[in-house]
């Protein structure tokens, strides 16, 4: 899937049949599993996963223990000898392979930090699998290699059969902000307490699918994972004075909650507007001492693919009902934080996540979850129902506008991860751009919807343009393994979502678009879907053949640079006199010289002029006058026409004939803004088949019934052009400017930027 456009041209010694042929061999074939229109097929399966865990955490030796049923449903045709299962916390293991297959070199200046990068390490880090079982305890034999186990079965599991055994397992949680990774902890000495995300954490199912077999590819950091759906029932224990927020619903609240708390809970399920559970006044007392007792809060969660949890005592907690915008269902939405979040999430947080179900629901599918949480943890990661995010205040509970909009939009974008990939289930090991591409097009959707001036980073088609113009070997087609990519964030995030932004906004239009996306989602929602399921869809549900862009912005690494190099005016003489005025016109340009201006100029005493004898007929005749005969034939000629021909002949039409040339190599449709000399505008449209018969250069002639002052091209910024300068006639010519001191104040929604906020409080 990740061969590139030019070994696959069907005609590569011509300029046309390349671009535009259909995608062929580029993508797999359908059969009773994947229909021809992008739909599961007639005899589609899928495996099934249910996990029964109990799970510890030792705050004081920072360990977790964990002991799990997994009962593992074989819903192939297939009889299968083995399982695989991941162990992704193998991933910090000392000889883990992505401490290894990275390159390194010196410099001459070098930080102890890097230097101490370079030392081995014996962290004690990993997983350590204490017993391995079935159901009845009798022991299964097993084989890691890194962060996969595979687990022999005493006997073939034949299809549509079951298979339940036991793993108990511990492993020693990692410090998140040295270790790097999804789960671990983050420590606060100012109050000496420890905030525990804990994902990617127990010996979990890889996926055995019906278009690869078993996705067992290495976890090493970056191709996030491939997950069956299933049922969890967990048991969290953890200190008596932590609060959990977690993947599923809670079964014993009353239990483990205060009786205030537990009041503020029943009222929150009816808010509108998000109300703390646990308050910031409660926070601050138990960071006054720790609990020696433990309390163990009990989920469960149905058809979801992942479980993640996050466990502290140093925890704010507010939700409210998301009442409107997710028909059918009514769920709650929820946020946990520190108190050094809290000026940023107490207002926008909960908010966002409901506004983020809200707008996902509308374009994909309705939310069909119960709870949907999102956790301050100075990262972004996604689970089902929980996601991990950043936003934290200054000390004075000040914040940047960059903080404050990069908090928003990280929301939207993990908690929308419930719908790419938790429920749409795509490959993440092996096609990133599937949910992060497909996630981030939607979270541009809900940012535009917050507020019509998001400083939305990802979507609009000029934002994508620096990086498609970098040099080709620099690139990686979008369907590129995630482990190859050079720039992750533009590759699986940015041109993937600029992409679909510019099917929905030029190529297709919103209405086909977004019946057609929203088709997909349904399609394969709680399914396992491939990227030719995805293309096959848009295009099934939509009536638009998309192959040409499929194979240009999907399997290739060319970019848009449409060039307008050329326009002539042309114009129909109409009349006699006006033929005759256009001859006389050009008669007279054949006699110009500047010898003829000069003597003219000097007045000259010309011959003809003093000897009169010189002067015969041809010196009188008028050689552009019109005889009567020609004018009653025009006239004659004109009435047999129709209106419009009329008003050709009447020289209403000027005729202006463009030439393009395809300099990026991306075929793309064009836009053309015509500005008149009346100071009016006007839009044309061609579509990217305008291209197909000659792939690098095409001429089009436009009638206008206006003079035309000039001419740009993709005036919107909406087609991704990499090079601005050649889409004008005729060209702009643009000063160069120079900055007599250097602004330092960064742009609205940059990573980094100034505190108005806080300066506002010194004056």
């Amino acid at each position: 899937m990740g061969t590139s456009f030019a070994q696959q041209a069907n005609n590569p010694q011509a300029k046309h049949g390349n671009k535009f042929e259909q995608l062929g061999t580029l993508i797999s074939d359908p059969n009773v599993f994947r229909a021809a229109s992008g739909a599961p097929g007639s005899q589609y399966w899928q495996q099934k996963a249910d996990y029964l865990i109990d799970v510890a955490i030792d705050e004081e030796k920072q360990l977790l223990h964990g002991k799990e049923t997994i009962t593992y449903t074989n819903n192939s045709p297939d009889e299968l000898s083995y399982l695989w299962l991941q162990l992704d916390e193998n991933e910090h293991a000392d000889n883990a392979e992505n401490k290894r297959f990275e390159t390194s070199s010196m410099r001459a200046r070098m930080s102890a930090k890097e230097l101490q990068n370079l030392l081995p390490k014996e962290n004690g880090l990993g997983v350590n699998i204490l017993k391995v079982t079935d159901a009845t305890g009798r022991a299964l034999s097993y084989t890691i290699n890194y962060t996969m186990m595979r687990v022999e079965l005493p006997q073939k599991l034949k299809p549509g059969a079951k298979f339940s055994f036991k793993i108990d397992w511990n492993y020693r949680i990692s410090n998140r902000n040295e270790e790097g990774g999804r789960g671990g902890y983050e420590y606060f000495p100012a109050d000496d307490n420890y905030v525990y995300t804990i994902a990617q954490w127990y010996p979990r199912m890889a996926v055995y699918s019906d278009f690869q077999g078993w996705q067992n590819k290495q976890f090493t950091g970056r191709g996030e994972f491939a997950l069956a759906f299933g049922d969890f029932k967990v048991n969290i224990t953890v200190p008596a004075d932590h609060i959990v927020g977690s993947t599923g619903e809670c079964l014993n609240y009353p239990s483990v909650l205060t009786p205030g708390q537990l009041g503020r809970w029943k009222e929150a399920q009816q808010a509108d507007e998000p109300l703390e559970v646990v308050t910031l006044a409660e926070v601050n007392e138990k960071l006054k001492t720790k609990s020696t007792r433990t309390k163990t809060w009990q989920y469960e969660a149905k058809n979801v693919r992942d479980f993640a949890f996050v466990s502290s005592r140093r925890l704010v907690w507010d939700a409210q009902k998301v009442k409107q915008g997710v028909q059918g269902n009514q769920p709650m939405a929820m946020s946990y934080y520190g108190p050094e979040a809290y000026p940023l999430y107490r207002r926008y947080s909960t908010k966002a996540v409901a506004h983020t179900l809200r707008v996902y629901s509308k374009h994909t599918i309705e939310y069909p979850y119960p709870v949907a949480i999102s956790v301050e943890a100075a990262n972004g990661m996604e689970y089902p129902m929980i996601c991990f995010n950043y936003g934290r205040a200054d000390a004075d509970g000040t914040y940047s506008e960059a903080t404050k909009y990069g908090m928003i939009g990280v929301i939207i974008h993990e908690v929308g991860h419930n719908f790419f990939p938790m429920i749409v289930n795509s490959d993440e090991r092996q096609w990133t751009w599937m949910d992060e591409g497909l996630n981030t097009f939607c979270q541009f959707l809900a940012e535009q919807a917050w507020d019509k001036d998001f400083p939305s980073r990802r979507g609009p088609a000029y934002r994508i343009t620096d990086y498609m113009s970098l040099p080709k070997d620099e690139l990686e087609p979008i369907m590129t393994n995630s482990e190859n990519i050079n720039q992750f964030g533009p590759n699986a995030y940015s041109k993937p979502a600029t992409a679909l932004n510019i099917l929905r906004e030029t190529v297709m239009g919103r209405e086909l678009f977004d019946y057609a996306f929203k088709e997909y989602a349904k399609r394969w929602a709680f399914k396992h879907p491939t990227p030719a399921d995805f293309f096959r869809t848009m295009e099934d549900a939509s009536a638009v053949d998309l192959d040409w862009f499929w194979r240009g912005w999907f399997f290739g690494t060319d970019a848009v640079d449409i060039s307008l190099d050329n326009m002539q005016q042309f114009s129909l003489p109409g009349s006699p006199s006006a033929k005759n005025a256009e001859a006389k016109s050009k008669f007279n340009k054949e006699l110009h010289s500047l010898s003829r201006q000069r003597n003219i100029a000097e007045n000259m005493d010309f011959l003809i002029d003093s000897d009169t004898s010189l002067v015969d007929f041809y010196n009188k005749w008028d050689r552009f006058a019109v005889s009567p005969k020609d004018q009653q034939a025009y006239d004659a000629f004109y009435a047999s026409l129709t209106p419009q021909e009329q008003a050709i002949y009447r020289g209403d039409y000027k005729f202006y004939e463009l030439e393009f040339t395809n300099k990026g190599g991306l075929v793309m449709p064009i836009i053309v803004e015509w500005t008149f000399e009346d100071g009016t505008q006007e839009i044309d449209f061609l579509p990217a088949y305008i291209w197909r018969k000659n792939e690098e250069r095409v001429i089009k002639v436009f009638a206008k019934r206006k003079a035309v002052k000039s001419v740009l091209i993709d005036p919107n910024r909406e087609t991704a052009d990499i090079d601005e300068s050649n889409n004008s006639w005729p060209r702009n010519q643009r000063a160069s400017r120079f900055e007599l001191f250097k602004q330092n104040n960064a742009a609205r929604g940059a990573s980094a930027g100034s505190n108005p906020m806080k300066e506002s409080l010194k004056k």
